[in-house]
């Protein structure tokens, strides 16, 4: 089929709490990627994570907020509203059959581009978009040889020392995080008194 020239990137995760990192690397993505449209995917049940995350209404709620002012930026529920694990394949094969005439890129970070291979039909994955590697300059990326036979790309992100499990942890320990994360995301975390138990296991 005929490639309408449209590009949109596929960022996904948990995001508990999105904070200035994860909007650093859209825009980033945006801009070198050369992006008509970037879809923040929040996960429902990812499949390779222990703990329990916060709810879903709060962390679609949380990311609403960090997204303003950057009308490329939109919000897919489609994990949030599906029963069982969210996997991207499913993801990437419900926007695709919406959407099938554009160029998809799938935004990732080093450690999921390392652990590829043992996501869910990641052969089928790898077939259906191009990967974009969140690279960090003090860490070339690397995966298994078959992953790297696909089609990728490298987005350059400059070293933020921020997580979300990092802020979880401050929180709960009656820290700061002004400087970690949106204001209007900030401002919501304290209205809702959200992460102020002990912090789970490292996640």
């Amino acid at each position: 089929m005929k490639k309408t020239g449209q590009r949109i990137g596929i960022f996904g995760g948990s995001f508990d709490p999105v904070h200035n990192a994860h909007v650093a690397l859209a825009r980033l993505a945006l801009a070198e990627l050369r992006l008509d449209e970037l879809i923040w995917v929040p996960a429902g049940r990812p499949w390779q994570k222990a703990r329990a995350l916060t709810p879903a209404v709060h962390r679609e709620a949380m990311l609403r907020l960090a997204m303003e002012g950057e009308l490329r930026f939109t919000l897919a529920r489609a994990e949030i509203e599906r029963d069982g694990p969210s996997f991207t394949v499913d993801t990437v094969r419900g926007l695709q059959a919406q959407r099938p005439d554009v160029s998809w890129f799938l935004v990732i970070g080093q450690d999921q581009y390392a652990a590829f291979h043992t996501w869910q039909d990641w052969q089928e994955l790898l077939g259906r978009v191009t990967l974009a590697i969140a690279n960090r300059p003090d860490a070339p990326p690397s995966a298994d040889p078959q992953v790297r036979l696909g089609a990728h790309t490298t987005v350059a992100l400059p070293m933020m020392d921020v997580s979300s499990t990092d802020i979880r942890e401050r929180i709960a320990h009656g820290q700061g995080i002004d400087d970690l994360v949106p204001a209007p995301v900030a401002s919501y975390i304290a209205r809702h008194h959200l992460y102020q138990d002990p912090p789970s296991p490292r996640s």
